[in-house]
C-alpha cells in the first residue's frame, strides 16, 4: 500500500525553565492510504505531541530536533510556516480532544466550516456555505440548514464533535489525525462519531491516525496499532497480531491493565512505577527499563527494531 505519511527518526524537545524535555526520541512509522493506525499509550507518552509536531502546531518552547516526516512526498520538517498553513486543512487535518475549546465560541458553526472551504478550496461564499450545509448533513446533524447559524454553546458535546469532524474533512484531506475524538462522550455517541470518521475514510481513501489511551477503541477501530511509552514507539503491529501476541513488556502490561468484557476488576493489573522524568540527561536507551520485570544487562545498549513476524516489530532486547 502507498504510504501517505512516512515518519523516520522523528525527535522533539521542549525548552522549559527546569530543563529540556526530550518528548519524542527517534520515532518512526508509516500510514498508508485508507489505513487507520492507532497510537496508544499512557498519558504523557507523546501521542498528542506527535500530532502537533507533524502539523507544525508546537508552541514556542517546542522544536523538532531530528528526523523527517513526509506527507505525500512533502517534507514537513523543512516546510515554511506559510507552506504548513496551506497543508493544514487542505491535505492534513486534525480533530482536537476538546471540541468546545477548539471551536470559535462567537462564530456560527456553519460559518466556521465555510471559512475552511473558502480558504483551501477557493469557493465563493455562496458555494462555501452550501458545502458547509452539506458537510453538516454528512456528519449527521439534523436540520443542517437551520443549524448552520447555531453557535457551539447551543450544541451538545457530541454535536460539537461532529462539527469538528465536518471542519476537518470538508476539503477531503489525505491525512486525518483524530486526537482522543471520543473523550467525554457517552458510549452511544462515541460509536456514532467513530462510525462517521470510518465512513468518510472509506469513501475518500483518507489515511487516519487515531490517538487514544483506550485500547478497546483501538482494537475495534484500527487496522494497526503503534504503542508509545515515554516518547518512544516500542511496538508496532497489525491489530489482531498485537492483541494476540503482544511482545513488548509494556504492551503486555498495558493490555493487562485494560478492562475486558470477560474479566472483572480483580483481573486488572496496574503497571508498576511511573513514566521517567524526560528532563533527565541520562535517560536510558529503553525508557521502560526501570519498570520492566524482563530487563537484562543488554537493555543498557541502544535498542534496535526486531522484526518478529510480518508487519510486527518491537524495540526490546528481551521480548516475550
Amino acid at each position: 500500500m502507498t504510504a501517505i505519511l512516512d515518519v523516520r527518526d522523528f525527535s522533539v524537545e521542549f525548552r522549559t525553565r527546569s530543563g529540556i524535555v526530550h518528548a519524542l526520541d527517534r520515532i518512526s512509522f508509516q500510514v498508508a492510504r485508507g489505513e487507520t493506525m492507532a497510537l496508544v499509550g499512557e498519558s504523557g507518552s507523546g501521542k498528542s505531541v506527535t500530532a502537533y509536531a507533524l502539523l507544525g502546531l508546537l508552541d514556542a518552547a517546542g522544536r523538532i530536533t531530528g528526523g523527517s516526516a513526509t506527507l505525500e512526498g512533502v517534507e514537513l520538517t523543512q516546510a515554511s510556516p506559510k507552506e504548513l498553513a496551506r497543508i493544514r486543512g487542505a491535505r492534513a487535518a486534525m480533530i482536537f480532544q476538546n471540541p468546545r475549546a477548539a471551536l470559535n465560541p462567537i462564530r456560527p458553526i456553519g460559518r466556521q466550516i465555510a471559512d475552511v472551504v473558502r480558504r483551501h478550496a477557493g469557493l465563493s461564499r455562496r458555494d462555501a456555505d452550501a458545502r458547509a450545509v452539506e458537510m453538516l448533513r454528512e456528519v449527521g446533524i439534523p436540520d443542517p440548514a437551520r443549524r448552520f447559524a447555531a453557535y457551539p454553546f447551543e450544541l451538545s458535546g457530541g454535536m460539537c464533535q461532529r462539527v469538528m469532524i465536518a471542519i476537518a474533512v470538508a476539503t477531503r484531506p489525505a491525512l486525518l489525525i483524530a486526537d482522543e475524538p471520543t473523550t467525554g462522550l457517552d458510549v452511544t455517541t462515541q460509536a456514532v462519531v467513530m462510525d462517521i470518521i470510518q465512513s468518510l475514510a472509506a469513501e475518500t481513501g483518507m489515511a487516519t491516525i487515531l490517538i487514544t489511551h483506550d485500547l478497546a477503541l483501538a482494537a475495534e477501530r484500527s487496522g494497526r496499532i503503534a504503542v508509545m511509552h515515554a516518547g518512544h514507539i516500542v511496538e508496532d503491529a497489525v491489530t489482531a497480531e498485537l492483541l494476540a501476541h503482544p511482545r513488548h513488556p509494556y504492551t503486555r502490561r498495558l493490555l493487562a491493565a485494560t478492562p475486558t468484557a470477560a474479566g472483572g476488576l480483580a483481573d486488572l493489573r496496574a503497571i508498576p512505577g511511573s513514566l521517567p522524568d524526560l528532563r533527565r540527561t541520562d535517560l536510558p536507551p529503553c525508557r521502560f527499563a526501570a519498570r520492566c520485570e524482563q530487563r537484562l544487562p543488554a537493555c543498557e545498549a541502544p535498542m534496535a527494531w526486531r522484526h518478529l513476524a510480518p508487519a510486527h516489530r518491537v524495540a526490546c532486547w528481551n521480548p516475550a
